[in-house]
């Protein structure tokens, strides 16, 4: 399976996107896989519960760019590290995915990487509950691809996820992992919102 995906991966290069310019306005993130021929993993983190945006949250390694990354790689790479302690010479880089932007209308550059099986990754508690891994062929299993109810500042949804252990995989980063699967191992992974019409205010 990952040579298919390293295969694929080939018409993605590594672009080294500058930035606009602008903090608050662009982040970059890594999808880490495991070099596991057979069934790589995907590592994920768990945002801290004490945060003040996105508290809770699954998402990719990554985060805002800042006036000193050179580039979208660079933020990549460099919020990776303070997040999982994951050192950019424990990574191979091999493809950029398309720009996405966030329902904020943050500019995301996804970017793909290997490393070695059983790293120990960290989780830096200032920013992360957790750090885990899910072998792709989870996702690949249409019985997994679930909805569940996410409530939050401005909404009040019956979303599609993945639930993985105690971790529930939705929102833009579930739609980031749909778009690789799909890509790479042609999952045919369609997601579909109940709900997309009907982002009224959470309860009080």
């Amino acid at each position: 399976m990952l040579k298919r995906i390293t295969e694929r991966l080939h018409a993605m290069p590594v672009d080294r996107i500058r930035p606009f310019g602008v903090e608050g306005l662009e982040a970059a993130i890594l999808i880490a896989l495991t070099r596991e021929p057979e069934n790589p993993k995907i590592i994920f983190t768990k945002r801290a519960e004490h945060l003040n945006s996105h508290r809770g949250e699954v998402a990719f390694p990554g985060g805002k760019w800042e006036p000193g990354d050179e580039d979208l790689l660079v933020t990549a790479l460099r919020e990776t590290r303070e997040e999982i302690d994951l050192p950019p010479d424990k990574i191979q880089v091999i493809a950029g995915l398309p720009v996405n932007r966030t329902r904020q209308l943050m500019r995301v550059k996804p970017y793909v990487g290997l490393i070695e099986a059983g790293l120990p990754l960290i989780a830096n508690p200032e920013e992360l509950d957790a750090v885990f891994e899910v072998p792709v062929s989870y996702f690949l299993d249409p019985a997994n691809l679930t909805v569940d109810y996410f409530v939050g500042p401005d909404y009040a949804l019956n979303m599609p996820c993945f639930i993985y252990d105690d971790y529930r995989i939705w929102g833009f980063s579930l739609m980031v992992l749909t778009d690789f699967l799909n890509a790479t191992v042609d999952a045919g992974i369609h997601l579909v919102y109940p709900d997309c019409a009907d982002l009224r205010p959470a309860p009080r």
